[in-house]
């Protein structure tokens, strides 16, 4: 019997998805999950040793040590804040101009759900009621030069409300320990602020890829979620003075 091999399953997979994300936007537009957030801006800092993980974001900091960072906090299914849901996190980086990956705009996406850390559960969606109290996870490794990566973030003290959030980044194969290299220090914007979608697909990190079954996994929901944001803020008429 001849192994069945990941990409073409993950399409089929990807294919489905893009069904019922689909079939979400009917009811719940533009965003059919993660629909209310709360904009948050800071800044990533290194600490502790350089790490060997293949990717050259994480292994080659800036001169500085440190760079800017946007980011929104979100219930996924976006049941009222006293019960559990689905939390998350998305980080917006600066990169530097001569590094290759990200978008056009010198930007870079990393995108966490409320995860746990260890194996299994490290793979696993589970319900959190404060967004401080999660572990978060992308679920879907990077391709770096030595192999699959994962990224991960936990709360060091704050909360998205307080005057600073901080979170600690961490790296780890998928079966291995987690190694810190990043603080992330995050302070609340206006509520007004515009929320800009994210997508770890396109705006990868510099030195890192994309597996193709990862890729053929998410990117096809993706894809149909974007093109209704760009239609809706398209038609949206603009605010009455």
């Amino acid at each position: 019997m001849k192994s069945l091999h990941p990409a073409p399953v993950a399409a089929v997979i990807g294919s489905g998805l893009r069904a019922i994300f689909g079939a979400m936007l009917l009811v719940r537009r533009p965003r059919p999950i993660h629909p209310r957030g709360r904009m948050l801006a800071g800044t990533v800092r290194w600490v502790g040793e350089r790490r060997r993980t293949g990717i050259d974001w994480i292994d080659s900091p800036p001169p500085s040590g440190e760079m800017p960072v946007t980011a929104r906090v979100s219930r996924s299914i976006g049941l009222p804040d006293a019960l559990p849901d689905i939390l998350g996190l998305a980080l917006r980086v600066q990169i530097d101009g001569g590094a290759a990956g990200g978008a056009a705009d010198g930007t870079a996406d990393i995108e966490f759900a409320s995860t746990g850390r260890a194996f299994p559960l490290r793979f696993a969606l589970l319900p959190v009621r404060r967004a401080e109290r999660a572990r978060y996870g992308i679920l879907l490794p990077y391709r770096g030069r030595r192999g699959p990566v994962l990224l991960s973030a936990k709360t060091l003290d704050g909360s998205p409300t307080d005057a600073a959030w901080r979170l600690v980044l961490a790296a780890a194969t998928p079966l291995g320990r987690w190694q810190p290299f990043a603080l992330v220090r995050l302070q609340p914007l206006p509520e007004q602020t515009p929320q800009p979608r994210f997508d770890a697909g396109t705006r990868v990190l510099p030195g890192a890829r994309m597996y193709p079954w990862v890729r053929a996994l998410r990117q096809p929901s993706y894809d149909v979620v974007q093109r209704e944001s760009a239609v809706a803020s398209a038609t949206t008429p603009p605010p009455s003075r």
